[in-house]
């Protein structure tokens, strides 16, 4: 019969040294994790943006062009306002869009993460006027985050233009 014999082992002090270097890159690779997840959820939210922007071209074209008069949203889902989610509803297949995924509270509790800009009432979708000096469609915000939800970009939300981009940036204030 062969007898075990004894080799070199690991200290305890190699043990623990190893285990440290382990937790610095464990540590190091959570903040990286934790932004590209959120990446993720943003780019995701730009998605849901462009499709609602979609509908709301659908609703535009069975309303001879007039954009809805909507509130630019509600506090509770009880009450009876008109808003994006409770009037373009009827022309996605998905209500799930309404609701970006970084929002932890606001669709909940309201029925979407995103604000409607009243500005735009009424008006014709081919003369729209945005604080009566902006009328590039490509600078003109229908749509934006109820709230800074994406804290690695540098505006923190996304927003929906009237000529149907949706961005991380915003651009409004940029000049006529």
């Amino acid at each position: 019969m062969k007898r075990w014999t004894r080799g070199r082992a690991f200290t305890l002090l190699e043990i623990l040294v190893v285990l440290v270097i382990i937790a610095g890159l464990i540590a190091l690779a959570i903040p990286v994790f934790q932004r590209v997840l959120e990446g993720g959820r943003a780019t995701s939210c730009v998605s849901n943006l462009r499709n609602i922007g979609v509908a709301l071209n659908v609703y535009l074209a069975e309303h001879n062009m007039v954009m809805p008069v909507l509130k630019t949203g509600r506090a509770t889902r009880d009450e009876d306002l008109p808003t994006i989610d409770n009037t373009l509803d009827k022309y996605m297949k998905d209500r799930s869009v309404f609701a970006c995924p970084s929002d932890r509270k606001w669709a909940a509790a309201s029925g979407t993460s995103y604000s409607w800009n009243n500005a735009l009432n009424g008006q014709r979708a081919t003369n729209l006027n945005f604080l009566g000096v902006v009328k590039d469609h490509g600078r003109i915000p229908v749509l934006g985050d109820k709230e800074g939800f994406h804290p690695y970009t540098d505006s923190k939300v996304n927003i929906l233009y009237a000529d149907g981009h949706a961005t991380k940036e915003i651009n409004f204030f940029t000049g006529n």
